[in-house]
């Protein structure tokens, strides 16, 4: 495989920075050049010093995991000849404090529903198993020790 790199910014400005008055906001810089403005979750600082139109590491975290189990799920239906017209997943995490007190992501939950067409279109065991291989192939699920749960969407081609 490769090396996997990105820059992350911040700059603390004007702002007095050891009273904690300062803004989370910073910036995801890509290699392909894309920013993506970032921020801390809403839910753990407060507004003004989170910017909830920003992502937070919480929410990369649930669409990495996602991302990589949709790509691979692409990957397997169109080797097995099955044409995907849609894919969607309302990815979610959970946060929960640890024995210790400390919160971690404990349970992330995808939820896919492909579209197919074509002459050939999964039964609803096929398209399970073609999810639970995504997963197995998924290198970022693997990565992690929340659970990864995937509960496809079954839909009955028109």
């Amino acid at each position: 495989m490769g090396h996997y790199s990105a820059t992350v910014r911040w700059s603390r400005g004007d702002q007095r920075f050891t009273d904690l008055r300062y803004s989370r906001r910073h910036e995801w810089c890509f290699d392909g050049g894309l920013t993506v403005p970032g921020s801390s979750s809403p839910q753990v600082v407060a507004e003004p010093y989170s910017d909830p139109h920003a992502v937070d590491p919480e929410e990369a975290f649930v669409a990495s995991l996602s991302s990589c189990h949709m790509l691979w799920f692409l990957s397997i239906a169109a080797g097995r000849g099955f044409r995907v017209d849609r894919y969607v997943d309302q990815a979610a995490g959970e946060v929960t404090a640890g024995a210790d007190g400390k919160q971690s992501i404990t349970h992330v939950l995808l939820q896919p529903r492909a579209s197919f067409s074509g002459a050939k279109v999964p039964s609803a065991a096929e398209l399970e198993q073609m999810h639970h291989k995504a997963h197995d192939e998924c290198f970022i699920a693997r990565s992690v020790k929340a659970v990864v749960e995937c509960r496809p969407i079954y839909e009955v081609p028109a």
